[in-house]
């Protein structure tokens, strides 16, 4: 506008002074019209100048607003990721405890386990050399008991010889009823040498000829083998309890139990068998039968 009115006021003067001519007052005219549009232009230049300026300034706002939003969360972020990265160190080093402790416990549960091989290894040999110990000994006492045996057949032989007397040559001698040891040996013989019907009547006869005979537990579970021989098991466990029941201060009932719990196993009975053998072990747990018993137990 400042210019305008100079401009008006140099045409003023100019017409004043009359020494413009008609020509230049319409090109000063023309001047005038062209600076207006010109200033209008700078105006509406200048008005959108403004206009994007303030636009500016808004989005200059609107993204240091969404700066500080983000620079927040970014904050709150990273607090969240450290109280995060806290837990799992705690939870890191809980676990590097943890397994400390546990490879702690491992260290001195082999070294327990390895001592305790160790200890069993050392029984285990030591069994082993009890049992060939006993079959050995097992041995030179069936050895013994095969020459007492021999011996008291000659000796019931010859009792036998020495007790007859002579043959009347008109009434002939009632024969002398055997005797306990004599019925004996003759059944065993016969069980021996396989005749197991023999055996069985002769070991019958002597329980029912000599009832209180020391070998009358003997004779009752040979008995109970001639089942056992001929795998009669039913029959074999009756005879068996029969020395328990019978005999129980003899010295064949401890084979009777094992005989009679292997009886079971061979008909298939693996809980009866177990409870017998069980029984053995626990009444008679010094006997060579019980061990065989334990060794049995453990592979059922």
């Amino acid at each position: 506008m400042q210019n305008k009115t100079v401009w008006i006021g140099l045409v003023a003067a100019v017409l004043l002074c009359g020494c413009a001519l008609q020509e230049d007052v319409y090109t000063l005219d023309h001047r005038l019209s062209a600076l207006e549009r010109r200033n209008l232009d700078l105006e509406k230049q200048n008005h959108e100048l403004e206009k994007l300026n303030q636009d500016l300034l808004q989005a200059k706002e609107t993204i240091s607003s969404r700066v500080e939003g983000l620079d927040q969360t970014r904050r709150d972020d990273e607090i969240e990721l450290r109280g995060q990265y806290a837990g799992l160190v705690a939870q890191v080093q809980a676990v590097q405890e943890s397994s400390q402790m546990l490879s702690g416990r491992l260290d001195e549960m082999e070294y327990l386990l390895k001592q305790k091989l160790e200890g069993f290894e050392d029984n285990q040999l030591k069994n082993r050399d009890r049992m060939d110990r006993l079959a050995a000994d097992t041995a030179a006492v069936q050895k013994r008991i095969d020459i007492i045996d021999h011996y008291l057949n000659l000796e019931a032989a010859q009792a036998q010889k020495a007790e007859k007397p002579p043959a009347s040559p008109t009434v002939a001698a009632a024969p002398a009823p055997a005797s306990d040891q004599a019925l004996y040996l003759e059944a065993k013989r016969a069980f021996d040498d396989g005749n197991l019907d023999a055996a069985r009547k002769g070991f019958e006869k002597l329980i029912t000829d000599y009832p209180q005979s020391q070998e009358a537990d003997n004779s009752q579970f040979w008995i109970g083998e001639t089942y056992y021989r001929e795998k009669w098991y039913e029959k074999a466990i009756l005879e068996y309890q029969k020395v328990i029941e019978k005999y129980p201060s003899g010295n064949k009932v401890p084979a009777a139990l094992l005989k009679q719990g292997l009886s079971f196993l061979n008909i298939g009975e693996t809980n009866n068998a177990r409870l017998v053998l069980k029984e053995l072990v626990a009444k008679h747990p010094s006997t060579n039968e019980a061990s065989i018993a334990k060794q049995k137990l453990e592979s059922l």
